[in-house]
């Protein structure tokens, strides 16, 4: 028998924006080559506790098919002998969700749902995990990748896995969200084999957002200037970007060493005055060091504007 994973996650759906993703933490490496299955054009199904991994690509095809989450749920396990074995969660386009856990996954296993997503675990440490996962979605703030992240953190923090962590992912598809608008695989990012792999998720996401996210333009771009202008160009300078001692005037050296920094890291989809204000908005809020709080920074910087 093929191992089982103790794993907790949660598919959802946002009616505003018509994405629909799936973010997922099991004490199995990889977990995300074996949990979500996503598109944009039917909804999200996750497959887990010795998981059918037919159930993904069989489950999309049913929701285009019109079938609401119930029936699609019933369909994937009355068809499947081993059912009482697996867990698994749908959410439609259509707003519909459902799960299913078998009885003979382990415990604690269970599965809860509200208005667009489920949340489904197996393994766990107690049911408190599934339920902090479903409220903390219900009232985080930000778009549904960061919603996502956010259930996956309070899951954690609540009990989670019995047997501890190991890999995170995060999938969300848009109708036209990917690269370049050429597919639907608007976020896809993996945390396969870490100490901490829901903390590494949020940061490996962070990046992913700042350079492949495309944000609404903003109406006015701070200039940095006083303390936080000394702070960006001190990062910049131990970068090997900026060769001059670090003042509160961000000028045009600096700048300079901006945009290499920007050319270096791929930002090339936010123009320099709007990294700018980003790093004069989000410094306070950012956290480590070097690079890393550079990225952070802009981050939260840009978060005050519109997802495209």
């Amino acid at each position: 028998m093929a191992p089982r994973p103790s794993t907790f996650s949660i598919a959802a759906r946002d009616p505003e924006t018509g994405a629909v993703g799936i973010a997922v933490q099991s004490k199995f490496v990889g977990v995300g080559a074996v949990v979500p299955f996503v598109s944009a054009d039917a909804g999200a199904v996750a497959t887990q506790s010795y998981a059918n991994v037919a159930y993904g690509p069989d489950g999309l095809d049913l929701l285009r098919d019109g079938k609401a989450a119930e029936e699609v749920v019933r369909e994937l396990t009355d068809s499947d002998d081993e059912s009482a074995s697996r867990q698994v969660g749908v959410v439609g386009q259509d707003g519909s969700v459902a799960a299913f856990t078998g009885e003979e996954c382990f415990d604690f296993a269970g599965d809860v749902q509200g208005e667009n997503y489920t949340v489904q675990g197996n393994i766990l440490e107690n049911r408190d995990t599934i339920e902090a996962m479903a409220e903390t979605f219900e009232t985080a703030e930000g778009g549904l990748p960061e919603r996502l992240i956010a259930a996956l953190h309070a899951g954690n923090d609540a009990g989670g896995d019995k047997r501890g962590e190991q890999s995170a992912a995060l999938y969300v598809a848009k109708e036209s969200g990917g690269y370049d608008g050429r597919n639907d695989r608007w976020i896809d990012v993996r945390v396969d084999d870490h100490e901490t792999p829901i903390d590494e998720l949020e940061r490996v996401f962070k990046v992913y957002d700042v350079t492949l996210l495309e944000r609404e333009e903003p109406d006015d771009c701070r200039a940095l200037s006083g303390e936080t202008a000394e702070a960006v160009s001190e990062t910049l300078a131990d970068l090997g970007l900026l060769d001059r001692e670090a003042t509160a005037e961000f000028g045009e050296d600096e700048r300079a060493a901006l945009e290499e920094f920007r050319g270096l890291n791929n930002f090339e989809n936010h123009d320099l005055p709007v990294l700018e204000d980003a790093l004069a908005r989000g410094w306070d809020d950012s956290e480590g060091t070097g690079e890393e709080r550079m990225v952070d920074a802009l981050w939260h910087g840009l978060s005050r504007l519109d997802r495209k």
